[in-house]
């Protein structure tokens, strides 16, 4: 197959080729060159994309949660702390499989409209429940055809669930993990103050043995950084570089609330981050410094969030807040470009996640995961620049085609795999379900 474009953007090297065309072959890139040369090439290879499209890497979603795909725009007056406490922590109880599933595919849709071919999830709820709901997760990702990077975020000191069925979830979910073509399994960390000390030691242990990444939420709020310094004398990345969790390879998300020693511990234990911008404002949380971070070699990915905290899972519109967030920060129009956010969303994206061998970029020899962007759209009808188009223009209507390893997995904005009114009347059903459980009547119109 011959995948043509007006512009192919690589986040490789060249970054940008002008009425060009990449080679598939099972499922990988084996050839990137002009159009022209690569039809005459190949004249009866079938053709996707066309004279004015723009042809991209799959978006790579940094950080997001599906347990929250049933609890969107509820809890708009809290803060991060009290967000927690009124909305995620009344939700997790009582979250299960079901929900885990159904919601998994609500959420996993819209970011495949918007783009993303690879998520990189953290499931947080109290698996108070005798079945598993996290492989519910990868169930849903497996049929709608949506690579992830899963993880379960594990937390004892709020619910009281004991540590040997918190460390049994992550079993359950590296397990339905290996058993996918699609996912892979980290371990995940809610955050520290939600672990009892004994719970973190054995998170480290489980990660060491069996030779996981870990997921982890670090210094979202100040709250957080002062509660910890408190009881334990150091910030959380500090204490988390001491006890070792950062001797397998780490993404954390957010690192908002962080000064020059936090930054130096990232940038020499190769600690990534998922920056939320979105999510960093609806919570009235902060600006994580993405500048500095990436000044100091740390590679920072783009995260959607939750549903509960970024209510729109729109991958577009977060590359699109990621400059502007920056530049409204620091009053500089060179805070952060629109080539530096691009980047971000794909080829750092996948060095945060350690999957850059395989993904991130246009490239020979990688996996052919690509979105197709409609250059005829009244949007892009006229590219000055493509990447500012890209990251300042395009929105979900432009996203006509998603691939992943060489499979259309959406088409004209319609997923192909699951029928989308079925999951919607079941999202209906469920969420009524869990907002009712949860005590959240209150809050929420469907009572």
């Amino acid at each position: 197959m011959l995948v043509r474009g007006k512009y192919i953007l690589t986040s490789a090297v060249p970054e940008e080729i002008r009425n060009g065309a990449l080679r598939i072959q099972n499922g990988i890139i084996t050839e990137i060159d002009e159009w022209a040369v690569l039809h005459s090439k190949f004249p009866d290879d079938q053709i996707a994309g066309g004279p004015n499209d723009i042809i991209i890497p799959g978006l790579i979603n940094a950080h997001g949660h599906f347990s929250e795909a049933l609890i969107t725009g509820i809890a708009e007056q809290y803060t991060l702390w009290e967000w927690i406490q009124e909305l995620v922590g009344r939700v997790g109880p009582v979250l299960d499989f079901d929900m885990a599933y159904v919601g998994t595919l609500l959420s996993g849709i819209q970011m495949l409209q918007s783009g993303v071919t690879l998520v990189n999830d953290m499931f947080v709820y109290d698996p108070i429940n005798t079945k598993s709901a996290t492989p519910g997760v990868v169930k849903a990702l497996e049929e709608i055809r949506l690579r992830g990077i899963v993880s379960f975020g594990a937390g004892d000191m709020r619910s009281g669930v004991s540590v040997q069925r918190l460390l049994k979830e992550h079993e359950s979910l590296a397990e339905a993990s290996e058993n996918s073509k699609l996912c892979n399994f980290s371990v995940g960390v809610a955050t520290l103050r939600v672990q009892s000390p004994k719970l973190f030691k054995e998170t480290i242990n489980f990660s060491k043995r069996g030779n996981f990444g870990v997921h982890i939420h670090l210094q979202e709020v100040r709250e957080e950084v002062t509660a910890v310094r408190n009881d334990l004398g150091l910030t959380p990345i500090q204490f988390c570089s001491q006890e070792g969790l950062f001797d397998n390879p780490t993404i954390a998300a957010h690192c908002v609330w962080i000064d020059s020693e936090d930054t130096r511990i990232l940038a020499d234990q190769s600690v990534s981050v998922a920056h939320n911008p979105i999510a960093n404002m609806i919570l009235a949380s902060g600006v994580c410094p993405v500048p500095e971070l990436r000044g100091m070699g740390v590679n920072v990915g783009i995260g959607i969030d939750g549903a509960g905290s970024n209510d729109s899972q729109d991958m577009l519109e977060s590359i699109k807040m990621t400059p502007l967030l920056q530049r409204v920060k620091r009053l500089q129009a060179t805070a952060l470009s629109a080539r530096d956010a691009f980047k971000m969303a794909t080829i750092e994206g996948a060095k945060a996640l350690g999957v850059n061998k395989e993904l991130g970029s246009l490239e020979v020899g990688k996996k052919a995961d690509f979105v197709v962007l409609n250059g005829n759209s009244p949007v892009l009808a006229n590219i000055h620049d493509p990447f500012q188009a890209i990251v300042y223009c395009a929105g979900k209507r432009e996203v006509r085609e998603v691939w992943v390893e060489g499979e259309i997995v959406l088409k004209d904005g319609d997923v192909l795999n699951v029928s989308l009114g079925e999951v919607v009347e079941r999202s209906r059903e469920l969420a009524l379900k869990l907002v009712e459980s949860a005590g959240l009547s209150k809050l929420s119109s469907l009572f």
